[in-house]
């Protein structure tokens, strides 16, 4: 059973894709990467904010990465996910839009959101994201389940895991972010 579960998570980054927002898909998971890493790079040279979102498990990856970034990356970051300001927005507002009141109010043009949900179709996640847009922010999407999913096209770089498994799809999502912060701490000569 384990060496089963190993072996369709490693096919499945194999499958993975993403999508830029002229449309170029890239399958290479080198290519993957580079686009990754520019963009997470030029937000760090920029000074901008990175907010990074998720429910459940993908809310898990959003505050490890926001504290791996901002601490071995180096980057200005902020989750979105925080006890006080959720409950508040969705007790006030209703819970889909507990992450794009927050955004409204904190992102500027050139920020970066990072949306992450497994189904690519929860609605305070897709209310997030036309907040950024409209803010004038960078979008990327981390996404899983159906290749029609609503948040797949609508980021500047549209990650996608082929696969309605939460944990293989969490996974990736977590493995690939990891991978990008590593990259930037390498690339940067930052050792801990």
């Amino acid at each position: 059973m384990y060496k089963e579960y190993i072996d369709t998570l490693i096919k499945t980054i194999d499958k993975v894709t993403l999508t830029a927002s002229d449309g170029t898909v890239s399958t290479e998971y080198e290519e993957i990467m580079n686009q990754l890493v520019r963009l997470f790079s030029d937000i760090k040279k920029n000074g901008r904010y990175v907010f990074f979102i998720g429910n459940g498990g993908s809310a898990a990856i959003a505050g490890h990465m926001t504290a791996d970034f901002m601490k071995n990356g180096g980057m200005k970051t902020y989750s979105l996910y925080d006890n006080s300001v959720t409950t508040c927005m969705g007790n006030d507002y209703g819970y889909e839009y507990v992450f794009s009141r927050p955004l409204e109010m904190l992102m500027n043009p050139g920020d970066l959101l990072i949306a992450i949900s497994s189904s690519g179709n929860s609605e305070n996640i897709v209310n997030a994201v036309k907040v950024a847009r409209e803010k004038g922010g960078k979008i990327i999407t981390l996404s899983g389940f159906k290749e029609d999913n609503k948040i797949k096209s609508m980021g500047d770089l549209n990650l996608h895991v082929p696969m309605e498994h939460y944990g293989i799809v969490e996974s990736i999502h977590n493995l690939i972010l990891q991978h990008v912060v590593d990259a930037i701490m390498e690339r940067d000569g930052v050792r801990l």
